[in-house]
């Protein structure tokens, strides 16, 4: 088995380490998020997302774990496994990545449907009313399209505009949230919120992508230097060469002591 080089193995330990805080914060981040929508009335609808970034965090965990081991220890199964396992991780999220780009106009095409379709507001149902309510508490918007005007009179009081005053506009005298204060001007938001939304999602798809990108080009480096370990590991050590001669002659030697001398 041959000697491995000391900077190719310490850059692969700084590598996996690196791996393995990044696996112990995204099974964090997992676990954080489960606990805060555990007593969400969506929680079913999330779970097979939250079970599957379990799942991923704590193989991005385990893995450069094991290969920190194979490396210290210099275990060439270890490593194998190691290898095998990151290659598998880099497939699955570059394949992720791909088919999130590859959906995102159809994922956009729904997103269209669903909120358009509360147009008018006024012929909306109590569910898409409180969707689009809890939306605009949320983004800070009012409407769906063309802003407050869609409210007609009867403007939401979830676009009433408490914080930012750069977001927001003076209500109609003829609304109904004017009526609220004596002649004081009420300021609700002024920006639609389907724009928001798909600015938004659109920010979150490229986020997605650019971190599984990252992620991937880390694991393939952890890859190339867990293979550069294996390859060395393959080659033999360099034995000394004995060379019998003829030559040698018993006379060269002498005996050092009698053996009775010895007892």
């Amino acid at each position: 088995m041959g000697k491995v080089n000391i900077w190719l193995k310490r850059s692969f330990i700084t590598v996996a380490s690196l791996m393995t805080i990044i696996g112990a914060l995204m099974l964090a981040g997992t676990l954080f998020s489960h606990g805060h929508y555990h007593r969400d009335d969506e929680i079913e609808d999330m779970i097979v997302g939250i079970n599957a970034m379990y799942a991923l965090s704590i193989t991005i965990l385990v893995l450069p774990i094991i290969g920190l081991f194979g490396a210290c220890k210099e275990k060439r199964w270890v490593l194998i496994v190691f290898t095998v396992g990151m290659i598998l991780c880099s497939l699955f999220v570059l394949y992720m990545a791909i088919h999130m780009l590859i959906i995102r106009p159809m994922l956009i095409k729904i997103l269209s449907k669903f909120y358009l379709s509360m147009q008018p507001i006024s012929n909306a149902s109590e569910v898409d009313l409180k969707v689009l309510q809890e939306t605009q508490i949320e983004l800070e918007c009012c409407g769906v399209q063309e802003g407050y005007t869609e409210w007609g009179y009867n403007i939401s009081e979830s676009c009433l505009c408490n914080n930012s005053l750069a977001n927001c506009i003076a209500a109609p005298r003829n609304s109904s949230l004017f009526q609220l204060t004596d002649n004081t001007p009420v300021m609700i938001f002024k920006e639609p919120c389907f724009p928001i939304i798909l600015s938004h999602f659109n920010l979150g798809v490229n986020l997605l992508v650019g971190i599984s990108m990252g992620l991937t080009s880390l694991w393939t480096l952890s890859c190339a230097l867990s293979i550069a370990i294996l390859c060395q590991l393959k080659e033999k050590k360099d034995t000394v060469v004995v060379a019998y001669s003829r030559e040698a002659k018993t006379g060269n030697y002498a005996v050092l002591a009698e053996p009775a001398e010895l007892t």
